[in-house]
């Protein structure tokens, strides 16, 4: 019986695998280097607001404390957005005409809530409690950055479960003394792991459990 197919068929058989599954390895780095990207992430982008709000202007120049306006950090799992009334406690007074704060003013005046456009949002089924974070000796830095340095609040940190699962994995470089929490330019004196280690044990982590599935996603 004649040979079907030519014996360089075998060959360009191999080649073709070999092709398909670069393009395919191609391609799924591809896609995983696009989910990291700022495109995706949104890490370092400056996101535009109904009021362009400076940080640096109100904690850096003005020396306002975070839980001024955040003042639910400590307690419970959401930091808070200031309600507009906190915002005119200082601008009933100051800069009550400039154009720029009108949405402030209308806001007050309709008792309406400005609709800020939210940095840091993580997916539905993932939990997070600020208060816990704050308790065990998580700067705000550690995960929002120098916000104090920012005229618009962007993102610095990914927040993808890689980059929160690092901390998990090892919270003795990131910990810090609670009473040094809000303070943005605060660094240790000595060596950060020896610190670290010792708050662990002050603040009672537990580490082999701090990588549970269910402690992020319940």
């Amino acid at each position: 019986m004649a040979q079907i197919f030519h014996p360089n068929t075998n060959i360009l058989s191999k080649v073709s695998i070999i092709v398909g599954a670069v393009l395919a390895g191609g391609l799924l780095s591809l896609l995983l280097a696009l989910a990291r990207s700022p495109y995706v992430n949104q890490v370092g982008v400056d996101r535009e607001q109904p009021v362009p709000f400076s940080h640096k202007h109100h904690v850096n120049g003005l020396g306002i404390d975070c839980r001024y306006c955040h003042t639910s950090v400590e307690e419970v799992a959401f930091a808070g957005i200031p309600a507009t009334k906190t915002c005119m406690t200082c601008h009933s007074q100051i800069w009550t005409e400039a154009p720029v704060l009108e949405p402030v003013r209308a806001s007050f005046r309709t008792d309406t809530s400005l609709e800020w456009i939210r940095v840091h949002d993580l997916p539905d089924f993932v939990y997070f409690n600020h208060s816990i974070h704050v308790r065990k000796g998580v700067g705000c830095v550690t995960c929002h950055g120098r916000v104090d340095q920012m005229p618009l609040v962007r993102k610095v940190n990914s927040l993808d479960m890689e980059w929160c699962i690092g901390c998990h994995r090892q919270p003795e470089r990131f910990l810090r003394p609670r009473e040094e929490v809000f303070h943005m330019d605060w660094t240790p004196e000595g060596d950060q792991i020896a610190l670290g280690k010792s708050l662990i044990d002050k603040y009672h982590i537990d580490k082999l459990k701090m990588t549970n599935c269910s402690i992020c996603h319940r």
